[in-house]
């Protein structure tokens, strides 16, 4: 019980960012082919007296964030935090499943057709849409229940309240597709105890609710049983005080302690390992002490670790390195630029490779690019992070509100 209790005072001072201005300078995000009427069913609107409610409703893709509904919750977004009759906006998904990430499919399918500005357009509105979850000008409440993966934690993560239940598992398993935990991920993860964000981000580990209650990255947490009962107590909310809505949350959440199997109890051999200060050490230093005794959990461990692209693994360790001293906002810019790299092939088509082995064609056996880690070299890491010019006609870096809506420590 101590050692839950010192993660969660580890966490506290995470600092998420508000707002102080109502004004915004969003760029005009794109028309897309669905209807509205698909559009409006896949991300489905349930209106309160003080509130509103965006729920995600794609089921067969487990609610992946695609460009349209990412579109569509913008628009809600921003025009719910300019009425002056609502007092806080709420986001769940429908199902089993609250967001399994991006919709990937089209980004590897318009990259192998040569269209990287709709890849780059959907990386900026996505972006900038997390940046609007952390600066929101309103209480806003994100029902983490079930399936959270990638940028699905990115639209939520960043918010005032996370409520995790039982049947929550997040996960952020980017490198397995040659790819890299973005969405403002090397923001929150760079601040769990210790080297848990490097350990989640390099080797996809899931976490559950409890997890997330204990480390921080979830405010409240309760049965999903329970959900309706605090679904409906929170509907009947007038007020807009943080406070209220706080107190309404807990009054069906659980007092709950990750259980003797929890990662979290293996936080000072985590530190051991991904405190270190390469890809390659942390590797080395695994593989000896799995040969000198055993140790089952390294074993594991490495194995996810070695399916990895290793280009993705460096890239990746330097992106939670930087996150840590780094705002909102500057994550996401370096985020921008790693994402717009990727899908322009400009050193390796790892992330093309990726979704092909494991959506695609399903063979699970990708070829990286390159194989091996001795074969990365530190110019093509560097390149992922070095600011670019022009790419396929677009400014290639991110433009945030920031003059607008400032950090708040």
């Amino acid at each position: 019980m101590q050692s839950v209790k010192a993660l969660r005072r580890v966490t506290e001072p995470l600092q998420w960012v508000r707002s102080v201005s109502y004004r915004r300078s969003f760029s005009a995000l794109p028309n897309y082919s669905a209807s509205d009427a698909d559009i409006e069913d896949q991300v489905m609107v349930e209106g309160k007296a003080k509130s509103r409610a965006a729920i995600l409703n794609s089921p067969s893709s487990l609610n992946a964030l695609s460009a349209p509904m990412l579109s569509r919750l913008t628009r809600l977004y921003d025009s719910w935090e300019e009425n002056p009759a609502i007092s806080f906006v709420l986001m769940k998904g429908s199902g089993k499943t609250f967001c399994s990430g991006a919709d990937v499919l089209p980004l590897y399918h318009s990259v192998n057709e040569g269209n990287t500005e709709e890849c780059n357009r959907y990386f900026e509105n996505l972006y900038k849409f997390v940046y609007l979850q952390g600066t929101y000008l309103k209480p806003n409440i994100a029902i983490m229940d079930g399936v959270t993966m990638g940028c699905g934690g990115g639209i939520s993560i960043p918010g005032m309240f996370r409520v995790a239940t039982d049947k929550t598992v997040l996960a952020h398993p980017e490198v397995q597709i040659g790819f890299h935990p973005d969405a403002g991920a090397s923001y929150y993860l760079s601040r769990l105890p210790g080297y848990l964000g490097e350990y989640l981000a390099l080797t996809g580990q899931k976490l559950n609710g409890v997890e997330m209650i204990a480390c921080g990255l979830a405010t409240h947490y309760c049965l999903n049983s329970r959900l309706p009962m605090i679904e409906e107590r929170i509907g009947k909310l007038l007020s807009d005080d943080p406070t209220v809505i706080e107190d309404s949350l807990a009054q069906y959440g659980d007092l709950v302690y990750p259980d003797n199997s929890s990662v979290l109890h293996k936080i000072e051999m985590i530190d051991k390992y991904f405190g270190l200060d390469t890809v390659e050490e942390i590797i080395e230093a695994m593989e000896n002490e799995t040969a000198n005794s055993c140790n089952e959990w390294c074993k594991k461990t490495l194995k996810q670790i070695k399916e990895a692209s290793p280009l993705s693994l460096k890239i990746t360790l330097q992106s939670i390195r930087e996150g840590r001293f780094q705002t909102l906002d500057q994550c996401l810019t370096r985020e921008y630029r790693i994402s717009l790299c990727g899908v322009a092939k400009t050193v390796s088509g790892d992330f093309c490779e990726g979704v092909r082995a494991r959506l695609v064609d399903k063979d699970f056996a990708p070829k990286w690019d390159p194989p091996r880690l001795e074969d990365v070299s530190k110019d093509m890491v560097d390149c992922y992070f070095a600011p670019a010019t022009e790419l396929d006609g677009l400014d290639s870096e991110l433009k945030l509100p920031t003059a607008q809506r400032e950090p708040f420590f």
